[in-house]
């Protein structure tokens, strides 16, 4: 298959963006306090590059291709900070790199949009209507009833919060990219209060999104979290991009399935690797001797 220009351009941009992001993780590790920023200019440019993505290609391609930044990190360890990659980590980032290519092979070609009206044209279909306000309703049942109730017990539950509004997060964020890409190539398109519309759907959704992600890696373990954050919410977001732009409608029953089996595999990766890390990080703590506790009445300034 020839990808289009705008998909090459997409999957750059995605690429980037798992390279900003995976590489601050280790930036952050081995503690570069003399670039002042301990890898936050990494993850800006690397959010940067993702949401520049989004404005080219579908969600398809750019969403699974989030589980990257997993390999670069893994790999950046291994040579930078001697981090051993076992078998587990080897296998798991052939299987994200595979799975990844599956994805980018079949691929669906983004759709043409000329105006913010056509967008919002799209997200006003009766399918997308019910969509979000099923996400919306479920959204609030878990904040005031679920949460209180099952919260601190149950990860689903944060995550679910997380992974809803994360999904109409990436349908907004790719919608004011659109907006950019369109104003800065023809026409303003500022000037339409939809465009604002979906800037302020952004925020309100990252905004509750941060909040409960932050709660869940407080609350659990940040090596069960992660994968199943990563396999809820990108399912999510392909579905509500699939209902919205119905992305898939061009390609034929092989593709589809190419793209599920690429995604799937791209989940099985993402756990090895992520089961990696927590061995690693179990031999270091139980190689590292316990430091005596500071005396009573005394503040500990390290962490």
């Amino acid at each position: 298959m020839v990808a289009s220009l705008d998909n090459v351009r997409g999957l750059t941009l995605a690429m980037s963006s798992s390279a900003f992001i995976g590489s601050s993780f280790v930036i952050k590790k081995i503690g570069l306090k003399k670039a002042g920023d301990s890898g936050v200019r990494a993850v800006i440019l690397g959010e940067i590059a993702n949401f520049a993505a989004y404005a080219f290609a579908p969600a398809i391609l750019v969403t699974p291709l989030g589980a990257l930044s997993i390999i670069f990190s893994a790999v950046l360890a291994h040579f930078i900070l001697k981090e051993r990659l076992h078998m587990f980590g080897i296998v798991g980032c052939i299987l994200c790199v595979v799975g990844s290519v599956g994805i980018v092979l079949h691929a669906p070609k983004e759709r043409e949009i000329d105006s913010m009206e056509e967008i919002w044209h799209l997200a006003t279909r009766p399918g997308f209507i019910v969509y979000s306000c099923v996400t919306v309703v479920g959204v609030l049942f878990l904040i005031f009833w679920a949460v209180k109730r099952a919260g601190h017990r149950k990860m689903l539950v944060y995550i679910a919060i997380c992974s809803l509004m994360g999904s109409l997060t990436v349908i907004s964020v790719k919608a004011v990219a659109i907006a950019l890409k369109l104003s800065f190539s023809e026409s303003n398109q500022f000037i339409y209060v939809q465009t604002w519309f979906f800037i302020f759907v952004v925020i309100i959704c990252c905004v509750v999104q941060l909040n409960y992600l932050n709660k869940a890696l407080d609350s659990f373990n940040t090596a069960v979290v992660s994968p199943v954050y990563y396999v809820m919410f990108t399912s999510l977001t392909i579905l509500a991009n699939m209902i919205m732009y119905k992305d898939w409608v061009s390609q034929n029953a092989t593709q589809i399935a190419t793209q599920l089996c690429g995604f799937v595999t791209i989940v099985a990766g993402t756990f090895l690797l992520h089961k990696t890390n927590t061995s690693n990080t179990d031999s270091n703590v139980r190689s590292t001797p316990t430091p005596p506790p500071p005396p009573p009445g005394q503040l500990c300034l390290e962490e």
